[in-house]
């Protein structure tokens, strides 16, 4: 049935409220960029009034359609959306976009504006992000559906941009998608051929279709201002089961200003004010009115209340019906949702014998994944084509495919950045734990979804091996210097750098206990020992962040040597060696700064007393930051060059990193 012109009206004056919106906020802001809410209104909503499935009054209701507005950039179009269908996202928060103390951040937020699903903005991040909350769907999918109780079935929606389309992320996770057929991934792709610098031809001439169908993506090509043929695009790709879609909407950018549609000039500034006059006037709007909603287009857009809290009814009672017929499966559901992990997970963590010889951390990670898999059985994995070297494998728990989207190991293929992004989805999602390993030294790939875990306070778990110049013969290339120091710069980012494998069981029972905030668990190539543990020395102060993990002979220590992961047994001879001398030295284990930083004051001065100065640390890494618990008076032994290649031992020789030195400087110091 053909709508009617009352209809037809009321739409479009609903689309040009959405682009009015964003256009006033840009404005008052006198910052912003209004030309992609202005392009892409139409697509918005047909997609958020005809297909998308959420609940203004509960935005974390779990079967919700998630929608990823990866363009971030144009955040008023998603902040325009959500104020107008009902969320706690005011008028007046409207009024106050990218002002001091808003919920209407430059780019979206997750967690601080309900409705958000992922912090975007860096081009390319929700798009890769979007993709990993699709796989966690799949998962949850096949592991609790049942004839007649979908309990878990929705959409991943985003709105993607070309300069999505041109970082390097949204290639590898594309690829990616593909391959695991994520049918349920419907991207609209805000193709208006500018960006920042001009018309995208000055760099991006590709066939965008062609490219993404080599990738196995279903393509839907549509006038981006035509909300039938967007409706039936996004019908379409609906129907396609078997590969994720991207819809290419052929958009003007600045729609309806007279003097700045189709140009650069509409995508990251204000329009100005008599431009604003004049595109309200072409929309057939009072150019004197600002923030103004008409009241049937509130009245319309509203009616997602009512809707939301049936769709969310109808899916409680499923919810609730499932539980009665299927208790057990019911119950797990709900534990994999709120991330539990077992009470008890301090018994299941494998303890390693100081008398079975040295172990390399990574080695010892495996051993504890493998010991916690059957316990924990929504933590799922994998690694970027390093599960071998990275010790990743959950043994006998099967490879995710398109053909068994149980499988809980996931092999991401060289694609450390959509790997990082991908986990942070699936985190986001909420019903898996995602951990993910790769090289220490290929952070510098994922850094900005690290970035954005931190940003986030996701709970993102990763694995980052190969921490040093104890991997030998690979040589400066591989080898970490830096990263150790600027990733302890990052806020909300917890680094663990464990000693022996009795450390490395304790860091992964913080890592999946942590309901906030990313952990890095960063481990070595190289065997280290396992070291003799008492009352007064257990492995679970790791939690502590920093703990005596030998006191001085006698109890009253003259100098402290503090050290992490396969440093701490220079420490350890150092102290021997001070011995001898009868130098009385304390050695301070200490895995993660932040962790130690989070302590109370009193504990921190029971570990690292203040009136103490002569104090020394060791590590394989950049020194930068140390001074911080060496003090002025102190010295820390590291790194501050690139690397060599050569046999670790001898790397350790030459570049001094050795129990020797240690002892050297420390006995300078007392």
């Amino acid at each position: 049935m053909s709508k009617s012109r009352t209809d037809t009206d009321l739409e479009q004056l609903s689309v040009n409220t959405i682009r009015t919106l964003a256009i006033d906020a840009v404005q008052a802001a006198d910052s912003g960029h209004p030309g992609m809410p202005m392009g892409m209104a139409d697509a918005a909503y047909v997609l958020w009034t005809r297909f998308l499935r959420f609940n203004p009054q509960d935005p974390k209701w779990y079967d919700r359609d998630r929608f990823v507005l990866s363009a971030g950039h144009g955040s008023m179009l998603l902040y325009s959306l959500l104020h107008l269908t009902g969320y706690e996202v005011s008028l007046e928060e409207i009024k106050q976009f990218r002002q001091w103390g808003s919920i209407t951040p430059g780019h979206p937020e997750y967690g601080l504006t309900p409705g958000v699903e992922t912090t975007t903005g860096p081009l390319g991040q929700g798009f890769a992000t979007g993709i990993g909350m699709a796989i966690a769907e799949a998962f949850m999918a096949n592991r609790f559906n049942k004839d007649g109780y979908e309990i878990t079935n929705h959409y991943t929606y985003g709105i993607v941009s070309d300069g999505d389309l041109m970082e390097g992320i949204s290639h590898e996770a594309a690829s990616l998608a593909g391959h695991l057929k994520l049918g349920k991934v419907i991207y609209l792709y805000d193709s208006n051929d500018i960006s920042i610098d001009g018309s995208t031809n000055l760099a991006f001439t590709e066939d965008v279709g062609k490219r993404f169908e080599s990738y196995h993506w279903h393509i839907e090509k549509v006038d981006g201002h035509d909300r039938k043929e967007i409706e039936n695009a996004i019908q379409s790709a609906r129907q396609v089961t078997d590969k994720p879609s991207l819809i290419i909407c052929r958009t003007h950018i600045g729609f309806g200003s007279p003097n700045k549609q189709n140009s650069e000039e509409s995508h990251g500034k204000p329009l100005g004010e008599e431009e604003v006059r004049k595109t309200k006037e072409f929309y057939g709007l009072d150019p004197d009115k600002k923030f103004h909603i008409p009241d049937k287009v509130l009245t319309h857009f509203r009616k997602a209340l009512d809707k939301g809290r049936e769709i969310q009814e109808r899916w409680e009672g499923t919810l609730d019906s499932y539980k009665e017929e299927y208790p057990e499966a019911g119950s797990e559901f709900q534990k994999f949702i709120e991330r539990e992990v077992p009470l008890h997970i301090e018994d299941l963590l494998p303890q390693f014998e100081s008398d079975q010889g040295g172990m390399a951390t990574r080695k010892a990670s495996g051993t504890v994944l493998n010991s916690l898999a059957d316990d924990i059985p929504n933590m799922i994995g994998g690694s970027a084509d390093l599960t071998g070297s990275n010790k990743t494998e959950l043994e006998n728990q099967g490879v995710m495919s398109a053909d068994n989207y149980l499988g809980r190991n996931i092999h991401y293929g060289v694609r450390e950045h959509a790997m990082a992004a991908a986990m942070n989805g699936m985190t986001l999602h909420e019903g898996v734990i995602a951990f993910g390993g790769t090289f220490m030294i290929f952070t510098d790939y994922c850094r900005p979804a690290i970035r954005i875990a931190a940003l986030s306070e996701i709970p993102s778990i990763f694995v980052l091996t190969h921490d040093s110049i104890g991997l030998g013969e690979d040589g400066p290339t591989h080898q970490p210097i830096e990263h150790l120091a600027s990733l302890r710069a990052m806020p909300n980012l917890t680094v663990i750098r464990p000693a022996d494998p009795n450390e490395v069981s304790y860091a992964w029972k913080i890592a999946l206990e942590r309901k906030k905030g990313p952990t890095l668990l960063i481990l070595t190539r190289q065997s280290v020992p396992v070291f003799e543990r008492n009352e007064n020395n257990a492995a679970s102060q790791v939690e502590k962040g920093a703990y005596i993990m030998s006191e001085a002979p006698g109890g009253t220590p003259e100098v402290i040597l503090m050290g992490t992961g396969s440093e701490l047994q220079c420490a350890m001879k150092a102290q021997q060696l001070l011995k001898e001398k009868d130098i009385a030295a304390r050695v301070v284990s200490m895995p993660s700064w932040e962790l130690f930083g989070q302590q109370p004051e009193s504990y921190r001065n029971e570990v690292l007393p203040p009136d103490l100065e002569a104090r020394i640390s060791i590590e394989a890494a950049a020194t930068f930051g140390w001074e911080k618990w060496v003090g002025e008076k102190g010295a820390a032994i590291g790194i501050d060059r690139f690397g060599a290649s050569a046999p670790f031992e001898d790397l350790y020789d030459n570049f001094e990193i050795t129990a020797e030195i240690m002892a050297e400087k420390a006995e300078k110091l007392v």
